[in-house]
């Protein structure tokens, strides 16, 4: 397998459903993605092509090859590196209101234990100094690097509230993007992706009983170890974005949404409700 051999990436962003599309895609018969994100052109670009390329292992009915890696969008360097290693590459971008899309991140990493109930002091734009949450709903900074180094007609650019409310049609214009002979299908749905209601271990609870994850691993989709999971699970309380934090953000992403509305010739006032 060569460069030249991978067809499309989708660069982000978090938490706008680009799980669910590349679950889509891995339905399809002429589709390959590997599972996990590669994180190569902004995290690991270190490790090589070689290392890039084994982590693809297509049949031999799948000549269409892509991976999905959010972290694409919001990091610097990887459009250059995109551009100079897979200049003939398509790439599908993925945005969300980035209220919510900010929010939603918080809270699946409150959800983890990784960050606290302080919720001000990850999202108020007054003292959270950018970070993962508020930069990575800065779409127009972040796609002006690609926009740059490739054509127009390399982009298709999706909506989160568009999939939820048309999810064929999505679908639809990714078939067409990609040039799939075969219409990509709405997977059956297993179960929730990344379900912000399904309860959890508390994150003190966790760290304790970490040292048991190996133990229990052969088990964990037994009758057993979920009747167990069930009596010390509980649903995430989330701390509320709140009124006064929401005007805060609406504010600190105003001009950025207004840019890239203008760029993309689309109205995106509603993500900022009334003003």
């Amino acid at each position: 397998m060569q460069m030249e051999d991978i067809r499309f990436l989708i660069v982000g962003a978090t938490k706008s459903a680009t799980t669910w599309l590349q679950q889509s895609l891995q339905k399809h018969p002429a589709v390959y993605m590997p599972d996990p994100e590669l994180h190569y052109f902004s995290r690991h670009y270190d490790r090589g092509a070689s290392w890039y390329l084994s982590q693809f292992e297509p049949g031999a009915q799948q000549p269409v090859i892509g991976e999905k890696s959010n972290s694409y969008m919001d990091t610097e360097e990887a459009s250059l590196r995109i551009g100079r290693d897979l200049p003939q590459v398509q790439l599908i971008a993925q945005l969300r209101n980035p209220i919510e899309r900010a929010y939603s991140d918080y809270c699946m990493l409150f959800r983890r234990g990784e960050v606290n109930g302080d919720i001000k002091h990850y999202l108020d734009p007054r003292v959270a100094d950018g970070g993962r949450f508020l930069n990575g709903g800065l779409y127009y900074r972040q796609l002006r690097g690609f926009f740059d180094v490739f054509p127009a007609d390399r982009f298709l650019i999706l909506l989160f509230e568009d999939i939820r409310t048309q999810p064929q049609h999505q679908l639809d214009l990714v078939s067409a993007f990609l040039k799939l002979e075969q219409d990509l299908v709405i997977p059956p749905v297993e179960e929730k992706v990344k379900d912000k209601t399904e309860a959890v271990i508390g994150p003190r609870l966790r760290r304790i009983l970490s040292p048991l994850k190996p133990l229990v691993k052969p088990i964990r989709k037994t009758g057993a170890f979920t009747a167990v999971r069930s009596l010390v699970a509980r649903e995430p309380a989330y701390p509320p974005l709140k009124a006064d934090l929401r005007s805060r953000l609406t504010d600190y992403y105003a001009e950025e949404v207004e840019q890239l509305g203008r760029v993309m010739g689309r109205d995106f006032s509603p993500w900022l409700g009334a003003r």
